[in-house]
Formats: structure tokens, sequence, C-alpha cells
């Protein structure tokens, strides 16, 4: 790695930490020439996830979006904002996990469904609601029953 301040070719590693559930690395370095330090991160250079939908058609993966549709099925129940960036990292990582570069949404709200579900059930019913696109009020009992 090649020095920030005085250019030289070469530095080596001081300390390295892990970040983001391994997803990238932070390396403290020091100069071999000047002895100054300075700090690098390694991240993984990721294909793009696409999105599928029920009309096929594509969009790229969106972090937030999922995060907002958690949140929205979190409101006004005893859930923390950190539970609910748990449950997005977990559900992307899981859908990167894939060996495919297209996931569908239907995949996404599944997975969301599940993690919800361990997690609080009013916050799953409400986000199944949405998902399946109930239509009455014998698709939303049918749900309950089942938990």
């Amino acid at each position: 790695m090649r020095c920030p301040y005085c250019h030289f070719e070469d530095s080596k590693v001081i300390d390295s930490r892990s970040k983001n559930n391994g997803r990238a690395i932070r390396r403290r370095r020091e100069c071999i020439s000047c002895k100054r330090r300075f700090t690098t991160k390694e991240m993984v250079e990721e294909t793009p996830l696409i999105v599928v939908k029920a009309d096929q058609r594509r969009e790229p993966f969106n972090r937030e979006k999922l995060r907002q549709g958690i949140q929205l099925a979190c409101s006004k129940r005893p859930i923390s904002v950190q539970k609910i960036e748990d449950i997005a990292s977990k559900v992307e990582y899981e859908l990167r996990e894939k060996v495919t570069d297209e996931v569908n949404s239907q995949e996404i709200g599944r997975l969301v469904m599940y993690h919800l579900k361990n997690l609080d059930q009013v916050a799953y019913v409400r986000f199944a609601s949405v998902y399946r696109k109930f239509q009455d009020k014998e698709e939303f009992i049918s749900e309950l029953q089942e938990l």
C-alpha cells in the first residue's frame, strides 16, 4: 500500500479489525520509509442485487426501502431501532449469500416475515397483511389463528 504522505510503495500492517459483519476490514498501517501511520479500509466489491417484482419488473435492491417496510410494521411496538436494523442486515446478508444476482420480492417478504415472527407477532401480522395483500378480514383472522 502506497503511503499517502511520502508515497513510498511499502507499508506494514499494525492492526486489523473486521467491520460490518466481516464485509469490510479496517487496517492501521505504518509507512516503512517515513514511519507515519494511516488507515485503510478494504471492502468486497459486490455485484448489484436485482429484485424481480411480482409484475416481473426489475429494480436494484434498496436496503433503505427494506428497512422502512420493517419499521412501518414495527411502528408503535416495543421494538428498538437497532433490532429493525438487525433484521434488515440479516435479510440483506441472506439475500447476498445466494449465488444469484436476482431475487424475487416474494423471497424478501418471506425472510422478513420469518424474522418478524420470532421478534413480535403484531409486527409480523402487520407485515404479512401488506406482503400477502389480504383482501378481507377472513384472511387476516386465518393468519392470526396460525400464530
